[in-house]
């Protein structure tokens, strides 16, 4: 089961990262990430990577980037993570990656769904999902909550993770 985190800090370098074949150069990005306490990961972002919102990441961004922390990692300094979602932090909205048990509660306990008939449901392809989102990885874009535990919201958008 994925064990998703996040890691906050602004973009220092955008490079290629060479998987594989030549034609496929440039398909591969290697993006290093420095937070506040100057630590510094290097996340490779591919074409399956999610962007929040369809957000163009460049040199000197904010960025949030969500990986699984039970995936194999190299024993390399700095460390180097594959990126499966990267947004862009904004005071309007917040941005959370998890699983989402049937009572809509992610696994960590800090954030319960309320859909409303205007939440937009999608797949990451931008389709619209019309299945159960009980049980599932989801990408939940939302706004404020409430003091309750676990906190509350009503999702502006939910992507489901296949």
């Amino acid at each position: 089961m994925e064990s998703f985190k996040s890691f906050s800090g602004i973009v220092v370098m955008i490079d290629h990262f060479w998987r594989g074949s030549s034609n496929k150069v440039g398909c591969n990005k290697l993006v290093s990430v420095q937070n506040p306490s100057r630590q510094l990961v290097n996340f490779v972002v591919s074409p399956d990577t999610y962007f929040v919102n369809k957000v163009m990441v460049n040199i000197g961004d904010r960025v949030n980037v969500f990986y699984d922390e039970n995936q194999p990692t190299p024993l390399i300094f700095p460390p180097q993570l594959q990126a499966l979602v990267i947004s862009k932090p904004s005071q309007l909205q917040n941005v959370k990656v998890d699983y989402f048990d049937r009572n809509l509660i992610s696994s960590d306990g800090t954030l319960q769904l309320n859909v409303s008939p205007f939440t937009q449901i999608i797949l990451e392809n931008g389709q619209v999902f019309l299945g159960d989102i009980t049980n599932r990885n989801l990408i939940v874009v939302y706004g404020p909550t409430t003091k309750s535990i676990p906190p509350q919201t009503t999702p502006y958008k939910i992507i489901v993770m296949c």
